[in-house]
This record gives C-alpha cells, sequence and structure tokens, in this order.
C-alpha cells in the first residue's frame, strides 16, 4: 500500500468542536481521460502530484484539467479520502496502486468528505464551497478493479467550488508552517 506524509489540520465548526483533517497528495493533470470520452477509450494524461497548488477563485486549480471548464462550474476542486481508498485496496485486493487512480485532486484523510457539501469551509486560508459528492462513474472498474463503482457509490469524493484565491500546500512543500494552518469550517 501507498504511505503518504501528512499535513496535520484542523476543522473547525461553529460551535466550536473541532475534528483533525490531514492533507495527504495534491494532484493535478493537464487534460480529460474520462470527459467527454463515453464508448471510446481513455486518453492517458497522467495525474501529477506536486506540492502545492494555486487555487484560483471561481476558476479552478491553475494547470488543472478543469481550469475554466465551465462558468461557476461545481467541480473546481476535487477532494478524496484517503481512509476510502485504503477500503477500496482492501475490498478489491488491489496492491501498489496510486490514490491518483481516483483522480482527485486533495487526498485528506480524518474528515468525512460528505459533511461538507453544501457547507462554506476553509484550507490553509482558502475558503471552498462544497457542492455534491464526486460520483464514481462507470470508468472507476477500469481504473482501480471491477466492482470499483459499486463500492465507491456515496464516498467518491467531493465537489468545491473555490471562492477565494490561495495556495495548498503539502508536507513534500518548501512552506512546511504554512501547510498546517487551520481547516475551519465557515
Amino acid at each position: 500500500m501507498i504511505r503518504c506524509r501528512f499535513v496535520s489540520c484542523e476543522l473547525r465548526r461553529l460551535n466550536g468542536s473541532m475534528a483533525a483533517m490531514e492533507i495527504c497528495h495534491l494532484f493535478i493533470s493537464t487534460g480529460h481521460n474520462f470527459v467527454g470520452h463515453h464508448g471510446r477509450e481513455p486518453d492517458t494524461h497522467p495525474m501529477i502530484e506536486t506540492p502545492e497548488i494555486e487555487c484560483v477563485a471561481g476558476r479552478g486549480i491553475r494547470g488543472d484539467r478543469y481550469f475554466d471548464f465551465k462558468d461557476d462550474y461545481k467541480g473546481q476542486i476535487t477532494f478524496f479520502s484517503l481512509e476510502v481508498f485504503d477500503e477500496l485496496c482492501s475490498a478489491m485486493q488491489i496492491q501498489a496502486c496510486s490514490p491518483s487512480l481516483a483522480r482527485r485532486n486533495v487526498i485528506t484523510r480524518g474528515v468525512d468528505l460528505n459533511e461538507l457539501i453544501g457547507q462554506e469551509f476553509e484550507v490553509q486560508g482558502v475558503r471552498f464551497l462544497g457542492m455534491e459528492e464526486c460520483r464514481p462513474c462507470y470508468w472507476m472498474d477500469g481504473a482501480f478493479a471491477p466492482g470499483a463503482q459499486e463500492f465507491l457509490k456515496g464516498r467518491g469524493g467531493l465537489r468545491a467550488k473555490i471562492l477565494t484565491d490561495g495556495k495548498l500546500c503539502s508536507m513534500t512543500s518548501s512552506s512546511r508552517a504554512k501547510s498546517r494552518d487551520p481547516v475551519k469550517l465557515v
């Protein structure tokens, strides 16, 4: 299994309760492998792990395939749980694969991403609006293993809009102090 370095953060609710969140990986891709490919083979644009990503309000992640994709697009950035990835790999008996196969941008640990649907939240000073589950599609069966789409129903990750400009950093970034900023529900 893939092990990762974690960025420790906090998730703060308005009522003051907090839960830990860890940002494990940050990914971008310059092209679409599946969007617009129904009935055809997917493209082969890789997910590129990067130590930081630049979030641009209302537009997406600079350098990512969804940057300026559509006006007011609900998936300007996507989040996926490393716990769900680990459960998927265990259930499907998959070894030595990367969470990048899910083609999500921010891989997290310690937070139920479904709880952020309909919520404004802040990570490392960047504000987001959780829009909806990033529902798995039939391509997941090819990316991971047959049955992956069904397994991921209800826990395929989170699509969000970017509300403010800023950068998210992982532990591989030279901005280690920034990478530990709190994460808050607003």
